[in-house]
């Protein structure tokens, strides 16, 4: 399966002003902010990079898993399915992992 082109372009629409960079990968796509990676873009699944303290939190959110499509979930990172970002949802969920990726120093 195709990863979801139109959540990718909502998902660069929303970070335009913040500079990010986007590249391929995961066979999907990924979005850096100051070169650290912050989300991306699986199948139809949103990818968000959150630390390990939000992403146990939103854990507790329906449509929420671990990151995982090798067998080894990657720590601090979340899998949202498409109910759990619908409308407004994408931009609060895209803040949280803002708030987190800018507390690393960048690349």
């Amino acid at each position: 399966m195709a990863y979801s082109e139109a959540l990718d372009q909502r998902i660069s629409d929303y970070m335009a002003p913040w500079a990010g960079q986007r590249r391929k990968m995961f066979g999907g796509t990924c979005h850096l902010l100051n070169g650290n990676m912050m989300c991306g873009v699986y199948k139809d699944s949103l990818i968000l990079r959150l630390g390990e303290a939000a992403a146990a939190e939103g854990l507790n959110q329906l449509h929420v898993s671990e990151f995982d499509i090798t067998g080894r979930p990657m720590k601090g990172w979340v899998m949202v399915a498409p109910a759990s970002y619908a409308g407004a949802a994408l931009e609060e969920w895209l803040d949280k992992a803002r708030a987190f990726v800018e507390t690393l120093p960048p690349k």
